[in-house]
């Protein structure tokens, strides 16, 4: 294997349909009007010399490098610069455009370190590659004058260096971080000579607003901006593209080697899902795959409050089974269950859905979008009619009002983020509708156009008033709905949101928002042009999260904007594979591909695909599991990388459920929070030694390749297998690519899906069958999955948690941007340098009467537990409102959450949970037993890894 070398154009593609025709150095080409010269030469694989051009950003023309000539016209231009024209003669390579270059790169050089041989951009510099294209052979100028040559190198980032003495000041890392990134976070300070790129007002990196993506790293040149892996592990040798783990976005990587050594993770071009970008967890935070942490053998005990016991694969699996057998046994066959994992591929939980209910005979069998999107699935499957987002994240490039709700992109789905901020700043509109002020509320060259910070809980009281002034002000886009919408459930619909207690006037006592903001972010978003609702767990995680999923469609589908580019219903899921482990059939109700478990056809198709008779009945979902678990009927989970003791909610029950099982495996890299009472653990892979495919937030399907061997011996769809073996029930498969032949010959969506097809295509997103064999990058065009658009009324039902004067604030949390879900690989990551404890944000005047100060310690209580953490005043929250993160488990947020749930999914109630905070003189009494228990298990770790 070789690195994958990635064409570069020089300058962005040029989007144009009418073509161009010139000629470059005796070559005719072709190309879209308003291509640069540049981009036109490259085309004919002719690169002319450049050192500020990238085709990432636009255009900058001051290295004075890429000069051309052109027949008929004064002067050298910069090719970079220039656009094509139709007709005209270029000509790359003359005497006079070789003496300018050469003159050109030796000012460059004199100003330079010549120490190339101990550089660790050797053989990948382009400053070095230019002076070998131009012909550079000696500098006729000394150093004895004023240079940059010891400037001091900044080091504080802890994943890459800025060195000055290497900058050539051609300013592709400052348009980077704008153009790309949208931070702003750099800038050229001085003038003149003295002219150098700085972070901030010349600020560390560590300290300044840089959030270390890696676009300057990526577009820099020279070794000014360097990965430290390069500089330890030295330059890599091969590549493989994989995609990220991390969230919903599905970022393609180059993942680039040196042997069986990751040096570093390139954010691959062609990824059109990143399209070339990254954030700073994709791009970074891997070195969780290689922690001292990671447990690589099989570990049983009998009882949770033995010592973990080492021992093979064969005992530990043999084990398993025979445990599994016996409590099916005792208890009856519906006495266990399995946990699917967001964070596994397709193949691996098609195999544990599978595993459960034709090797277990029962349908007991979760996910974790449980408590994240499954509101999602059910809202948009009873409107629109299948289970997903509509668009591709291409599609915000036509997007004219972006429509914000309980999502936070920056900070939760940066690159996309980055790709929304960057349509803002070319003139969309925006309207934010959160209790908290997110970034996107005003961030550089931002602003959104309407901010509505409505009270935690109040999100279906807030839709179905926009959707009031959308209908009593003529604004329902009628012809749209007479011939794609259900005539009779609009009318009804239309009736009931036409009431007066809808209106905005009347909802503003309920969700504490201006009537009059309300009324003019309706207006704009239905007639603003085309508008897209993008949502988060803000969404979902309510009490009414099903709710508000229908409101949102209902709203789209009104006001036409759902079926082309531009628009459309966009669920930002939370973790890298969350679609697909919805897809692969992880609900208890569900065969693969949203089929109920009842339905008599789909059941045979599986019974006669997988030899089994399998259960009409649904099976439990995962509170149900543990509330079987208390009441002494469920005694036995197979849990495949998930961590329930730390994300679920009420974190008291959880652990009482799983003290009354008399078996829990954990399969997971860590010993998370549930393996403290699990009875044998399995460890896992990390996504660098897996192969398979995750699905993300487009219902794109991407391949997932295996940079290195499992570190534990077998891979995890393969240990999945080992257990079905052992339970009696034998799953024949030599590599994932036959059972992802499985799933599209058992799946109508996946139909046409093969490892083939994505080594072609490089991704697919679903449906991708005879129909559309290319797959289907935009849902609902011409019409609705489910015929004719469903309109549900959406009644505003209160939820049960109420504040009052024990618990007066109201709770919602959330996550930040270094941070990653329960921080089981995050943390084990230098990104804790930006994070290293969650944090109770709160609003000035609450912290003032409480006497709390920044920093404090304050105890959070709430009617379900309480625990301790320190203050941060500030006025993005409002008052009355609290948020935090929960990414550290000893924080343990969601003790204080309640057993609240979604009516239709049982998706907790994460976002609003009725406390009180006061002083506290530091952490909790478990808490410091926690921190014990945890440095304890480190050292038991290390040693058994020594």
């Amino acid at each position: 294997m070789a690195l994958i070398q990635e064409t570069d154009f020089g300058t962005p593609r040029s989007k144009s349909e009418k073509r161009v025709t010139l000629t470059i150095d005796g070559q005719k080409v072709s190309v879209p009007e308003g291509t640069s010269i540049m981009r036109a030469a490259m085309e004919l694989n002719n690169e002319i010399p450049k050192l500020c051009a990238t085709d990432s950003v636009e255009a900058y023309g001051s290295c004075r490098l890429c000069l051309i000539e052109i027949e008929g016209r004064n002067g050298t231009p910069a090719s970079c610069t220039t656009p094509v024209a139709e007709g005209i003669v270029v000509k790359t390579q003359t005497p006079r455009l070789k003496q300018l270059r050469n003159g050109v790169m030796e000012l460059y050089i004199s100003d330079h370190p010549l120490d190339c041989l101990t550089c660790s951009a050797n053989g990948d510099c382009e400053l070095q590659d230019m002076a070998g294209v131009v012909g550079l052979r000696e500098v006729r100028y000394g150093y004895e004058g004023e240079n940059h040559i010891v400037s001091k190198k900044d080091e504080s980032n802890p994943y890459f260096t800025y060195d000055p003495a290497k900058c050539i000041v051609c300013s592709r890392c400052v348009r980077a971080c704008e153009e790309v990134q949208g931070t702003f976070a750099l800038t050229i300070s001085g003038r003149g000579f003295d002219s150098r790129v700085s972070a901030g007002m010349d600020e560390p990196f560590i300290t300044s607003e840089c959030v270390s993506c890696g676009a300057c790293v990526q577009a820099c040149p020279t070794a000014t901006l360097q990965e430290k892996s390069v500089a330890e592990i030295g330059t890599p040798e091969h590549s493989v593209v994989t995609t990220c783990a991390y969230c919903g976005v599905g970022c393609t990587f180059k993942a680039e080697m040196r042997g069986d050594e990751l040096v570093r993770m390139v954010p691959f071009k062609d990824g059109k899902a990143n399209r070339g970008h990254s954030c700073v967890k994709g791009r970074f935070a891997y070195g969780y795959a290689m922690h001292q942490d990671r447990i690589l053998k099989p570990m049983i005990r009998a009882a949770i409050t033995d010592p973990w016991r080492e021992v093979s694969w064969e005992e530990a699996i043999s084990y398993t089974a025979s445990e599994f057998k016996r409590i099916q046994g005792k208890y009856g066959r519906s006495s266990i269950g399995g946990i699917t994992s967001s964070r596994c591929t397709n193949e691996e939980t098609y195999l544990v859905q599978k595993l459960v209910r034709a090797g277990f005979g029962n349908n007991n069998v979760d996910t974790c979008a449980r408590v994240c999107h499954s509101p999602t699935g059910y809202g948009l499957k009873t409107t629109l009619g299948t289970s997903a987002g509509t668009q591709d994240f291409d599609s915000i490039e036509a997007t004219d009002v972006i429509l914000v709700i309980g999502a936070n992109p920056t900070d939760g789905h940066p690159v996309f983020g980055s790709r929304m901020k960057k349509r803002l700043r070319q003139g969309a509109k925006l309207i934010v509708i959160d209790p908290r002020r997110i970034d996107l509320v005003k961030s550089p060259h931002i602003r959104a156009d309407f901010h509505l910070p409505l009270k935690p809980g109040t999100n279906v009281a807030m839709v179905t008033a926009l959707a009031h002034v959308i209908v009593t002000e003529g604004l329902v886009n009628e012809a749209f709905v007479r011939e794609r919408g259900d005539m009779e459930t609009f009318e009804a619909w239309a009736e009931f949101v036409s009431e007066e207690r809808h209106s905005p006037e009347a909802v503003e006592q309920i969700t504490g928002v201006p009537a009059g903001l309300v009324r003019g972010a309706a207006r704009l978003y239905a007639t603003g042009g085309d508008a897209g609702i993008f949502y988060g767990l803000g969404v979902t995680e309510h009490s009414q999260g099903s709710t508000t999923v229908l409101a949102i469609a209902n709203l789209a589908m009104a006001t036409g904007n759902i079926g082309r580019d531009g628009v459309g219903v966009n669920p930002l899921r939370g973790q890298n594979n969350v679609q697909g482990s919805c897809d692969m059939g992880s609900f208890p109700h569900e065969f693969p591909g949203y089929r109920h478990v009842s339905d008599d056809e789909t059941r045979a198709q599986f019974e006669n695909l997988w030899g089994v008779p399998l259960d009409p009945e649904p099976g439990l979902r995962i509170p149900n599991m543990l509330d079987a678990a208390v009441d002494g009927t469920f005694k036995g989970l197979y849990v495949q990388g998930e961590d329930i003791a730390q994300s679920d909610p009420d974190i008291k029950h959880v652990v009482g459920g799983l003290k009354a099982m008399e078996c829990v495996v954990v399969q997971d890299l860590f010993l998370n929070e549930t393996a403290n009472y699990a009875h044998i653990f399995l460890p896992g892979c990390s996504f660098l030694e897996k192969d398979g495919t995750f699905t993300n937030a487009e219902r794109r399907i991407q391949r997932v390749t295996k940079v290195m061997a499992p570190k534990n011996g077998y891979a995890d769809w393969e240990v999945t297998l080992m257990i079905a073996k052992a339970m009696g029930y034998e799953m024949d498969y030599n590599d994932p690519s036959e059972i992802m032949d499985e799933i599209a010959a058992s799946t109508p969506s996946f139909a046409n899906v093969s490892f083939k097809t994505l080594a072609e295509k490089g991704s697919v997103q679903w449906p991708c069958n005879d129909k559309a064999p290319e797959g289907t990058p935009i849902m609902h065009i011409g019409e609705f999955v489910r015929g004719k658009g469903n309109f549900v009324l959406t009644e505003y039902v209160g939820t049960d948690e109420k504040t009052g004067p024990r618990f007066p604030l109201l709770l919602t949390t959330g996550r930040i941007l270094s941070q990653y879900n329960v921080g089981a690989q995050t943390r084990r990551t230098e990104n804790s340098r930006w994070h290293e404890e969650d944090r109770l944000e709160m609003h000035p005047v609450d912290a003032e009467d409480r006497g709390v100060r920044d920093g404090d310690w304050v105890t959070l209580r709430s009617r379900a537990g309480e625990t301790t953490l320190r203050s941060l005043i500030t006025d993005r929250v409002a008052p009355g409102v609290v948020y935090t993160t929960f990414h550290h488990p000893n924080t343990q947020a969601n003790v204080i959450t309640t057993d609240f749930s979604d009516w239709a999914t049982n998706c907790p109630e994460y976002k609003v949970t009725a406390v009180q905070v006061s002083p506290s003189n530091g952490p909790s009494a478990w808490q410091e037993e926690y921190e014990e228990h945890s440095k304890l298990s480190r050292r038991i770790t290390a040693e058994a890894a020594e």
